[in-house]
C-alpha cells in the first residue's frame, strides 16, 4: 500500500503488499518525497515515511518503522519491531536488531551494531522540544542487548557496550563498558584476544 507521497524506488526491489512505503508525516516538513535505492527488501507491516533518503540494499524485518527526514546509507538491516525516529543520520552497513528504538537526531556511523532491545534517549529534560540531542555511535561500535544510551553521549569507534549497561557519559574508542552507570572495564582488543585464545 502506498500514500500520495512522491516515491523514488529503484529497481529491483521486493516490497510486501502489507508494507506502507511513503507514509505522509503528520509533521510539516519541506520535502515529502522518499528515495530508496536498489535491492530493497521491505517486509510485511513495515512503515517507511516520506521525507527520507535511503541507500541500496535496505532490509526490514516485520513491523519496522523508519520515520521522516532521515539520511541512511547502503545496506541498512533493521529487524522486527524496531523504530528509527525522524532526523537521524545513519551510515552504511549498519545493523539494528529486534525491538530497538533510535531516538530523533541520533547519528550512527558505518558498521555499527545495535543488539535487541537497545533504547536510545535524546531529551535531557523531558519533555523539552528545544534540547533534543541523540547520541553519536561511531564507526564499528557495538551496543549490547537491552543497553540504554542517554542523550548526547558519544560511543567511540570500535567500542563495546555491555548488556543492560546505562551509558551516561562518553565511551572512549576501543573500550568495553558495562554496568549502571556504565564504566570502562577493559579494552575490546584484550577481550578479542581472550576469545581467540579460548577457541583456537
Amino acid at each position: 500500500m502506498r500514500t500520495e507521497a512522491r516515491i523514488i524506488l529503484a529497481d529491483p526491489h521486493d516490497i510486501d503488499p502489507q508494507a506502507v512505503v511513503g507514509q505522509v508525516s503528520g509533521r510539516t516538513i519541506a520535502d515529502q518525497s522518499l528515495q530508496i535505492g536498489a535491492h530493497a527488501v521491505v517486509r510485511a507491516f513495515s512503515v517507511i515515511y516520506a521525507g527520507s533518503r535511503i541507500g541500496s540494499h535496505l532490509e526490514t524485518g516485520h513491523g519496522a518503522v523508519i520515520r521522516e527526514e532521515n539520511q541512511i546509507g547502503d545496506h541498512l538491516s533493521i529487524w522486527n519491531n524496531s523504530t528509527i525516529d525522524y532526523g537521524c543520520v545513519i551510515g552504511s552497513n549498519v545493523k539494528i536488531h529486534t525491538g530497538v528504538y533510535v531516538a530523533q537526531f541520533t547519528t550512527i556511523e558505518d558498521e555499527a551494531f545495535l543488539a535487541p532491545g537497545v533504547m536510545i534517549a535524546n531529551d535531557r529534560h523531558p519533555v523539552c522540544p528545544d534540547c533534543l540531542q541523540g547520541p553519536t555511535i561511531k564507526r564499528g561500535a557495538r551496543v549490547g542487548i537491552n543497553a540504554t544510551l542517554l542523550p548526547g553521549v558519544v560511543i567511540g569507534e570500535g567500542a563495546l557496550v555491555g548488556a543492560a549497561a546505562v551509558v551516561t557519559r562518553d565511551v572512549p574508542p576501543g573500550m568495553v563498558v558495562a554496568g549502571n552507570p556504565a564504566r570502562v572495564v577493559g579494552e575490546v582488543e584484550a577481550l578479542n584476544r581472550r576469545i581467540r585464545d579460548k577457541f583456537h
